[in-house]
């Protein structure tokens, strides 16, 4: 789910060196909930506890030195370990939380409650998957927003990068029924005005490298 924010709000929040990334001259904030199944360190098992869980994150786009990529500005999980691998191996700002998917046929209910007492936020959504759409394309607002094959983070001033890699995402529209959240807000945003813009995607194989200063 995507909505345009203006530049001067994100501003203040991403770290000076990174480029905020616009489309014709607006930037976007989104709320990206979805599922990880199979998450594991390279030639290691999944372990069913610890390897399967839900996610929900607040993101928007920049960029450094010709790379594109997302900063995130909150990532919720529902498994403590994950929590704690990515505070620990990738420096992100990872919040526990009591997440909840049902699918009932083509229709997706999705709930989120942060656990911790200092930043509660919560997440409530109900949305209808609809039908197959085309790979976004080069020079697109979908390409945009939705094909990005790095992050960025930081740390005691320092800047890193991760490097990603997956087949471009497989689109299908959606149709959102209710919506009723504080991730934005939770972030130090703003509300964002009128409807979203929806994309439905997945599933895709990721591959993850290692931090690297930058």
């Amino acid at each position: 789910m995507h909505w345009q924010m203006p530049v001067e709000r994100l501003r203040p929040l991403i770290p000076g060196r990174l480029a905020i990334d616009t489309f014709e001259g607006r930037a976007w904030v989104g709320v990206t909930p979805f599922t990880i199944s199979g998450a594991r360190p390279v030639f290691t098992p999944p372990l069913p506890w610890v390897s399967d869980f839900h996610e929900i994150n607040v993101r928007t786009y920049v960029h450094l030195d010709g790379v594109p990529g997302v900063w995130f500005f909150s990532l919720d999980a529902n498994s403590l370990v994950a929590v704690m691998g990515a505070h620990t191996f990738f420096r992100l700002p990872y919040y526990h939380a009591s997440i909840n998917l049902e699918e009932q046929g083509g229709t997706i209910i999705y709930t989120s409650r942060r656990e911790q007492a200092a930043s509660r936020a919560e997440f409530n959504a109900t949305w209808q998957i609809g039908a197959a759409l085309p790979e976004a394309g080069p020079g697109s607002l979908d390409f945009f927003l939705i094909e990005r094959y790095c992050l960025y983070t930081s740390a005691e001033e320092k800047l890193y990068r991760c490097r990603i890699f997956h087949a471009p995402w497989p689109l299908q529209a959606a149709s959102l029924a209710t919506y009723q959240s504080g991730m934005i807000e939770a972030a130090g945003l703003p509300s964002p005005a009128g409807e979203p813009l929806l994309h439905c995607g997945g599933p895709v194989n990721v591959e993850v490298w290692p931090l690297e200063e930058v």
